[in-house]
């Protein structure tokens, strides 16, 4: 099974390819670079015939860009939260004024988005959200409360928060969606946090008394959950196959380490390679085959299920093949360089979370058992 790309998109991957093997280096800051793909119009190509300073492509075009960019090395976006989350929520849910105010600025580039959803006591169970956001005198929102798991919070310049806007509200009732500006001292405060890999790809968000207007309500004020779940809808879409690009480069080295290491000579470690292959051929037929399509409840759940335990087995293969010294870092110790990893090691200790962040495993096999198979629902408040 194959995608089925036409004259018309072969000639786009050529413009794609051309473009990035001119403009690619590895001198470029993340920023700085959302800020060149802005100005080429590389920004929005989802958005369709918007007008919103981005120029559309079709589907089968959306595919080429991301496979092509996943191949060429360029830096990891910063934009992409604010590209292909945020974006098409507010062309779903968003006033006139509110596209007109967001779009452009995305699509140059220009401003940088997280998203404030995840919070200690509420992780995959979104609805379980605490933030407060209460009306002032003045309409607008006074925001107080923790988020976590924050990706990007630290470069971000405006976060959209799923927040709690009726007192006394439980679960998916009383949440609006609201559009904060990040730039507030004394009111939002971000940290760091320090992973097993030894870096920070993620915070925590502080809120307190944060402000954010009331022109920036998203939806209808307690209507958020279905805004929110809008937003997750677009979070695997075509950015899924380029995602396998960078698996299938993952593979192709623990491959050459297993050879390298002698390692593939035993007949399980070459069943184990072989295996993960042809499951990543299929991830790519299941993307390709969902790839457009909508009202399938299940499917996002089945892609993230798939994936996630993928990379976390590839992580440990990656550390089977080179056998004792796998756990032997890079570099000899220092005071300066504690804690230094290479690609093999950070892959085995990032993707021990793959089957946790986005929605765990528990949660999207509950999914699918409730909304695709018609199961009884999980019993709630059961010790």
């Amino acid at each position: 099974m194959e995608f089925g790309f036409g004259v018309g998109d072969e000639e786009f991957r050529a413009e794609v390819r051309a473009w990035l093997g001119a403009h690619v280096d590895g001198d470029l800051d993340r920023r700085g670079w959302e800020r060149i793909l802005g100005k080429a119009g590389w920004i929005g190509l989802s958005w369709g015939e918007t007008g919103f300073g981005n120029r559309a492509a079709s589907l089968t075009q959306q595919v080429v860009w991301a496979e092509e960019y996943a191949r060429s090395g360029a830096p990891a976006r910063s934009g992409h939260i604010g590209e292909n989350l945020l974006a098409p929520t507010l062309l779903a849910h968003g006033t006139d004024e509110q596209r007109a105010r967001f779009l452009p600025p995305v699509a140059a580039g220009e401003e940088l988005w997280c998203q404030g959803y995840s919070e200690p006591g509420a992780g995959s169970d979104l609805a379980g959200v605490s933030t407060k956001a209460e009306r002032a005198a003045d309409g607008t929102y006074r925001i107080t409360g923790q988020k976590i798991w924050t990706s990007l919070a630290h470069e971000a310049d405006w976060c959209f928060v799923l927040a709690r806007t009726e007192a006394g509200s439980v679960r998916h009732h009383g949440l609006s969606f609201l559009l904060v500006p990040m730039d507030q001292p004394g009111r939002i405060e971000v940290r760091p946090i320090r992973q097993l890999t030894g870096t920070s790809e993620f915070n925590e968000v502080f809120f307190d008394g944060a402000h954010a207007r009331a022109e920036h309500l998203v939806g209808a004020e307690g209507a958020g959950w279905g805004v929110a779940m809008s937003l997750l809808g677009f979070e695997r879409g075509v950015s899924t196959l380029a995602q396998q690009i960078g698996f299938a480069r993952e593979l192709e080295r623990v491959v050459r380490a297993a050879v390298d290491s002698g390692a593939v000579a035993d007949p399980v470690v070459r069943e184990r390679l072989v295996r993960q292959w042809a499951e990543l051929r299929v991830m790519r037929w299941n993307a390709l085959r969902t790839l457009g399509s909508s009202g399938d409840a299940g499917a996002p759940s089945v892609a993230k299920l798939l994936w996630g335990g993928w990379h976390q087995r590839l992580g440990e293969l990656a550390m089977l093949v080179r056998g004792a010294a796998a756990g032997v870092g890079p570099v000899e110790w220092s005071a300066a360089a504690p804690y230094e990893l290479d690609a093999a090691q950070h892959l085995f200790m990032f993707s021990r979370a793959d089957t946790i962040y986005g929605g765990s495993d528990q949660i999207q096999r509950t999914i699918i058992a409730e909304r695709v198979l018609g199961l009884p629902r999980e019993p709630k408040g059961v010790v």
